[in-house]
């Protein structure tokens, strides 16, 4: 059994930064294709980012520049530094992963992740 587990998220004026950890664990877990995805209420959920086991990321055009995915391989954390916020950047972001990996992997994949963290709330004023 597969969780996700996140943390960061909060409150901040435009111009600031947030950092988002979610920390994986279970057999199941893999760092094949791991993203952020955000949501707003009433729209459809958009990807933000993705990295793969590789190390190569991909970002969604509104956030390029600005925020930045990594990943600890060693303690299965996944991580977004997001800086320059602005008031649009403002959604729930979830953590997500795949069991298997995926031909192509990126922030328009959310339909191909298996597992998902329970969402952090960011809210930038």
């Amino acid at each position: 059994h597969v969780q996700l587990v996140e943390s960061g998220g909060g409150s901040v004026r435009a111009g600031g930064s947030l950092r988002h950890s979610c920390v994986g664990s279970g057999d199941g877990f893999r760092n094949y294709c791991l993203g952020w995805f955000r949501q707003v209420p009433g729209k459809k959920r958009e990807g933000v980012a993705t990295i793969e086991s590789d190390g190569i990321t991909r970002y969604a055009d509104s956030v390029k520049g600005r925020f930045t995915i990594s990943q600890d391989a060693a303690s299965n954390t996944l991580y977004l530094q997001m800086d320059a916020l602005k008031p649009e950047d403002s959604a729930m972001y979830y953590c997500a992963s795949t069991q298997w990996r995926p031909t192509s992997c990126g922030p328009w994949y959310d339909y191909g992740m298996d597992y998902w963290g329970e969402g952090t709330q960011v809210t930038v004023s």
